[in-house]
């Protein structure tokens, strides 16, 4: 709930500390946002969402494969690599999903600039609180409050992550690697991991050191119903007509599923990353 996480919010207007007031989210200066009756509050200022938020179509589909399962060797390596923390960020929440894997008894700081993936992850058992904000602006968070920030999938505002960390805090990046949903990327036509990523990646987190990376992969068997969903909650679902990708997926599956079930063999791969901020340089006396 937001009163779980109240305490680390600052303003996005005048950047002072918020409280709760019957109903709404109010600075010390007297900015006020409306809390919506699913639980979460929207702190995005002066302009709308940006048009690449997920809509309520793409979230639907992610909650769904989410929840039946498939990407949970992902979710539990990102348990172990996380452990026990006092407070976490996840930066482009989403649904929520991967936060509540690693969440324990830990306070959960959730946002996604969509505000149909916010109102589920508000939705989340424990000490959660979830916004909706753009993560190319100044967030509504204050300094040095996380123990951990976790981004999965999601855009990167490297020195943004810095300020909201605690010294000796961790960001945790997980990105698609290159073999991530063959052969469907190549057989349907979808968007592939380019090879710049990984420069990009750091280009991205100036301030950070990676310390650690470690590749989770394995195979899905998926139906054609399965397939939809996880083209239709990624970035293809933007750059596809719809009719057109599932003309393609049921040619697809007609002609390389099994036998004995309506299912294809898909490869799932990820890289998990750990970066640390550098230690600041001591004063010359």
């Amino acid at each position: 709930m937001l009163a779980d996480i109240v305490e680390y919010l600052v303003c996005p207007v005048c950047r002072s500390h918020m409280a709760l007031d019957d109903g709404v989210v109010r600075c010390s200066n007297g900015h006020c946002f409306d809390i919506a009756k699913q639980g979460y509050v929207s702190l995005l200022v002066g302009s709308r969402p940006p048009g690449t938020a997920d809509s309520a179509e793409m979230v639907a589909a992610r909650a769904a494969f989410l929840e039946a399962g498939h990407y949970a060797p992902l979710a539990r390596a990102l348990a172990e690599t996380v452990g026990e923390a006092g407070v976490i960020v996840d930066a482009g929440t989403g649904t929520g999903y991967y936060l509540g894997a690693v969440l324990g008894e830990a306070t959960g700081i959730a946002f996604d600039v969509s505000k149909h993936a916010v109102r589920r992850a508000a939705r989340l058992p424990g000490r959660v609180g979830a916004f909706v904000a753009d993560v190319w602006k100044p967030l509504p968070i204050a300094d040095r409050v996380a123990d951990v920030v976790l981004n999965v999938f999601a855009p990167r505002n490297g020195p943004e992550f810095a300020r909201v960390l605690r010294p000796g805090g961790a960001l945790v990046v997980v990105t698609p690697g290159p073999g991530h949903l063959r052969p469907l990327v190549g057989e349907l036509g979808l968007l592939s991991v380019d090879e710049d990523k990984e420069r990009r990646l750091a280009r991205s987190l100036p301030g950070f050191t990676e310390v650690s990376r470690r590749e989770v992969a394995f195979d899905l068997e998926l139906t054609a119903g399965e397939v939809s969903e996880v083209v239709g909650m990624g970035p293809s679902a933007w750059h596809t007509d719809a009719a057109e990708l599932e003309r393609r997926i049921s040619g697809y599956i007609s002609q390389n599923a099994t036998e004995n079930q309506a299912k294809v063999l898909v490869t799932a791969e990820f890289h998990l990353s750990i970066f640390e901020t550098a230690p600041r340089a001591s004063a010359v006396p």
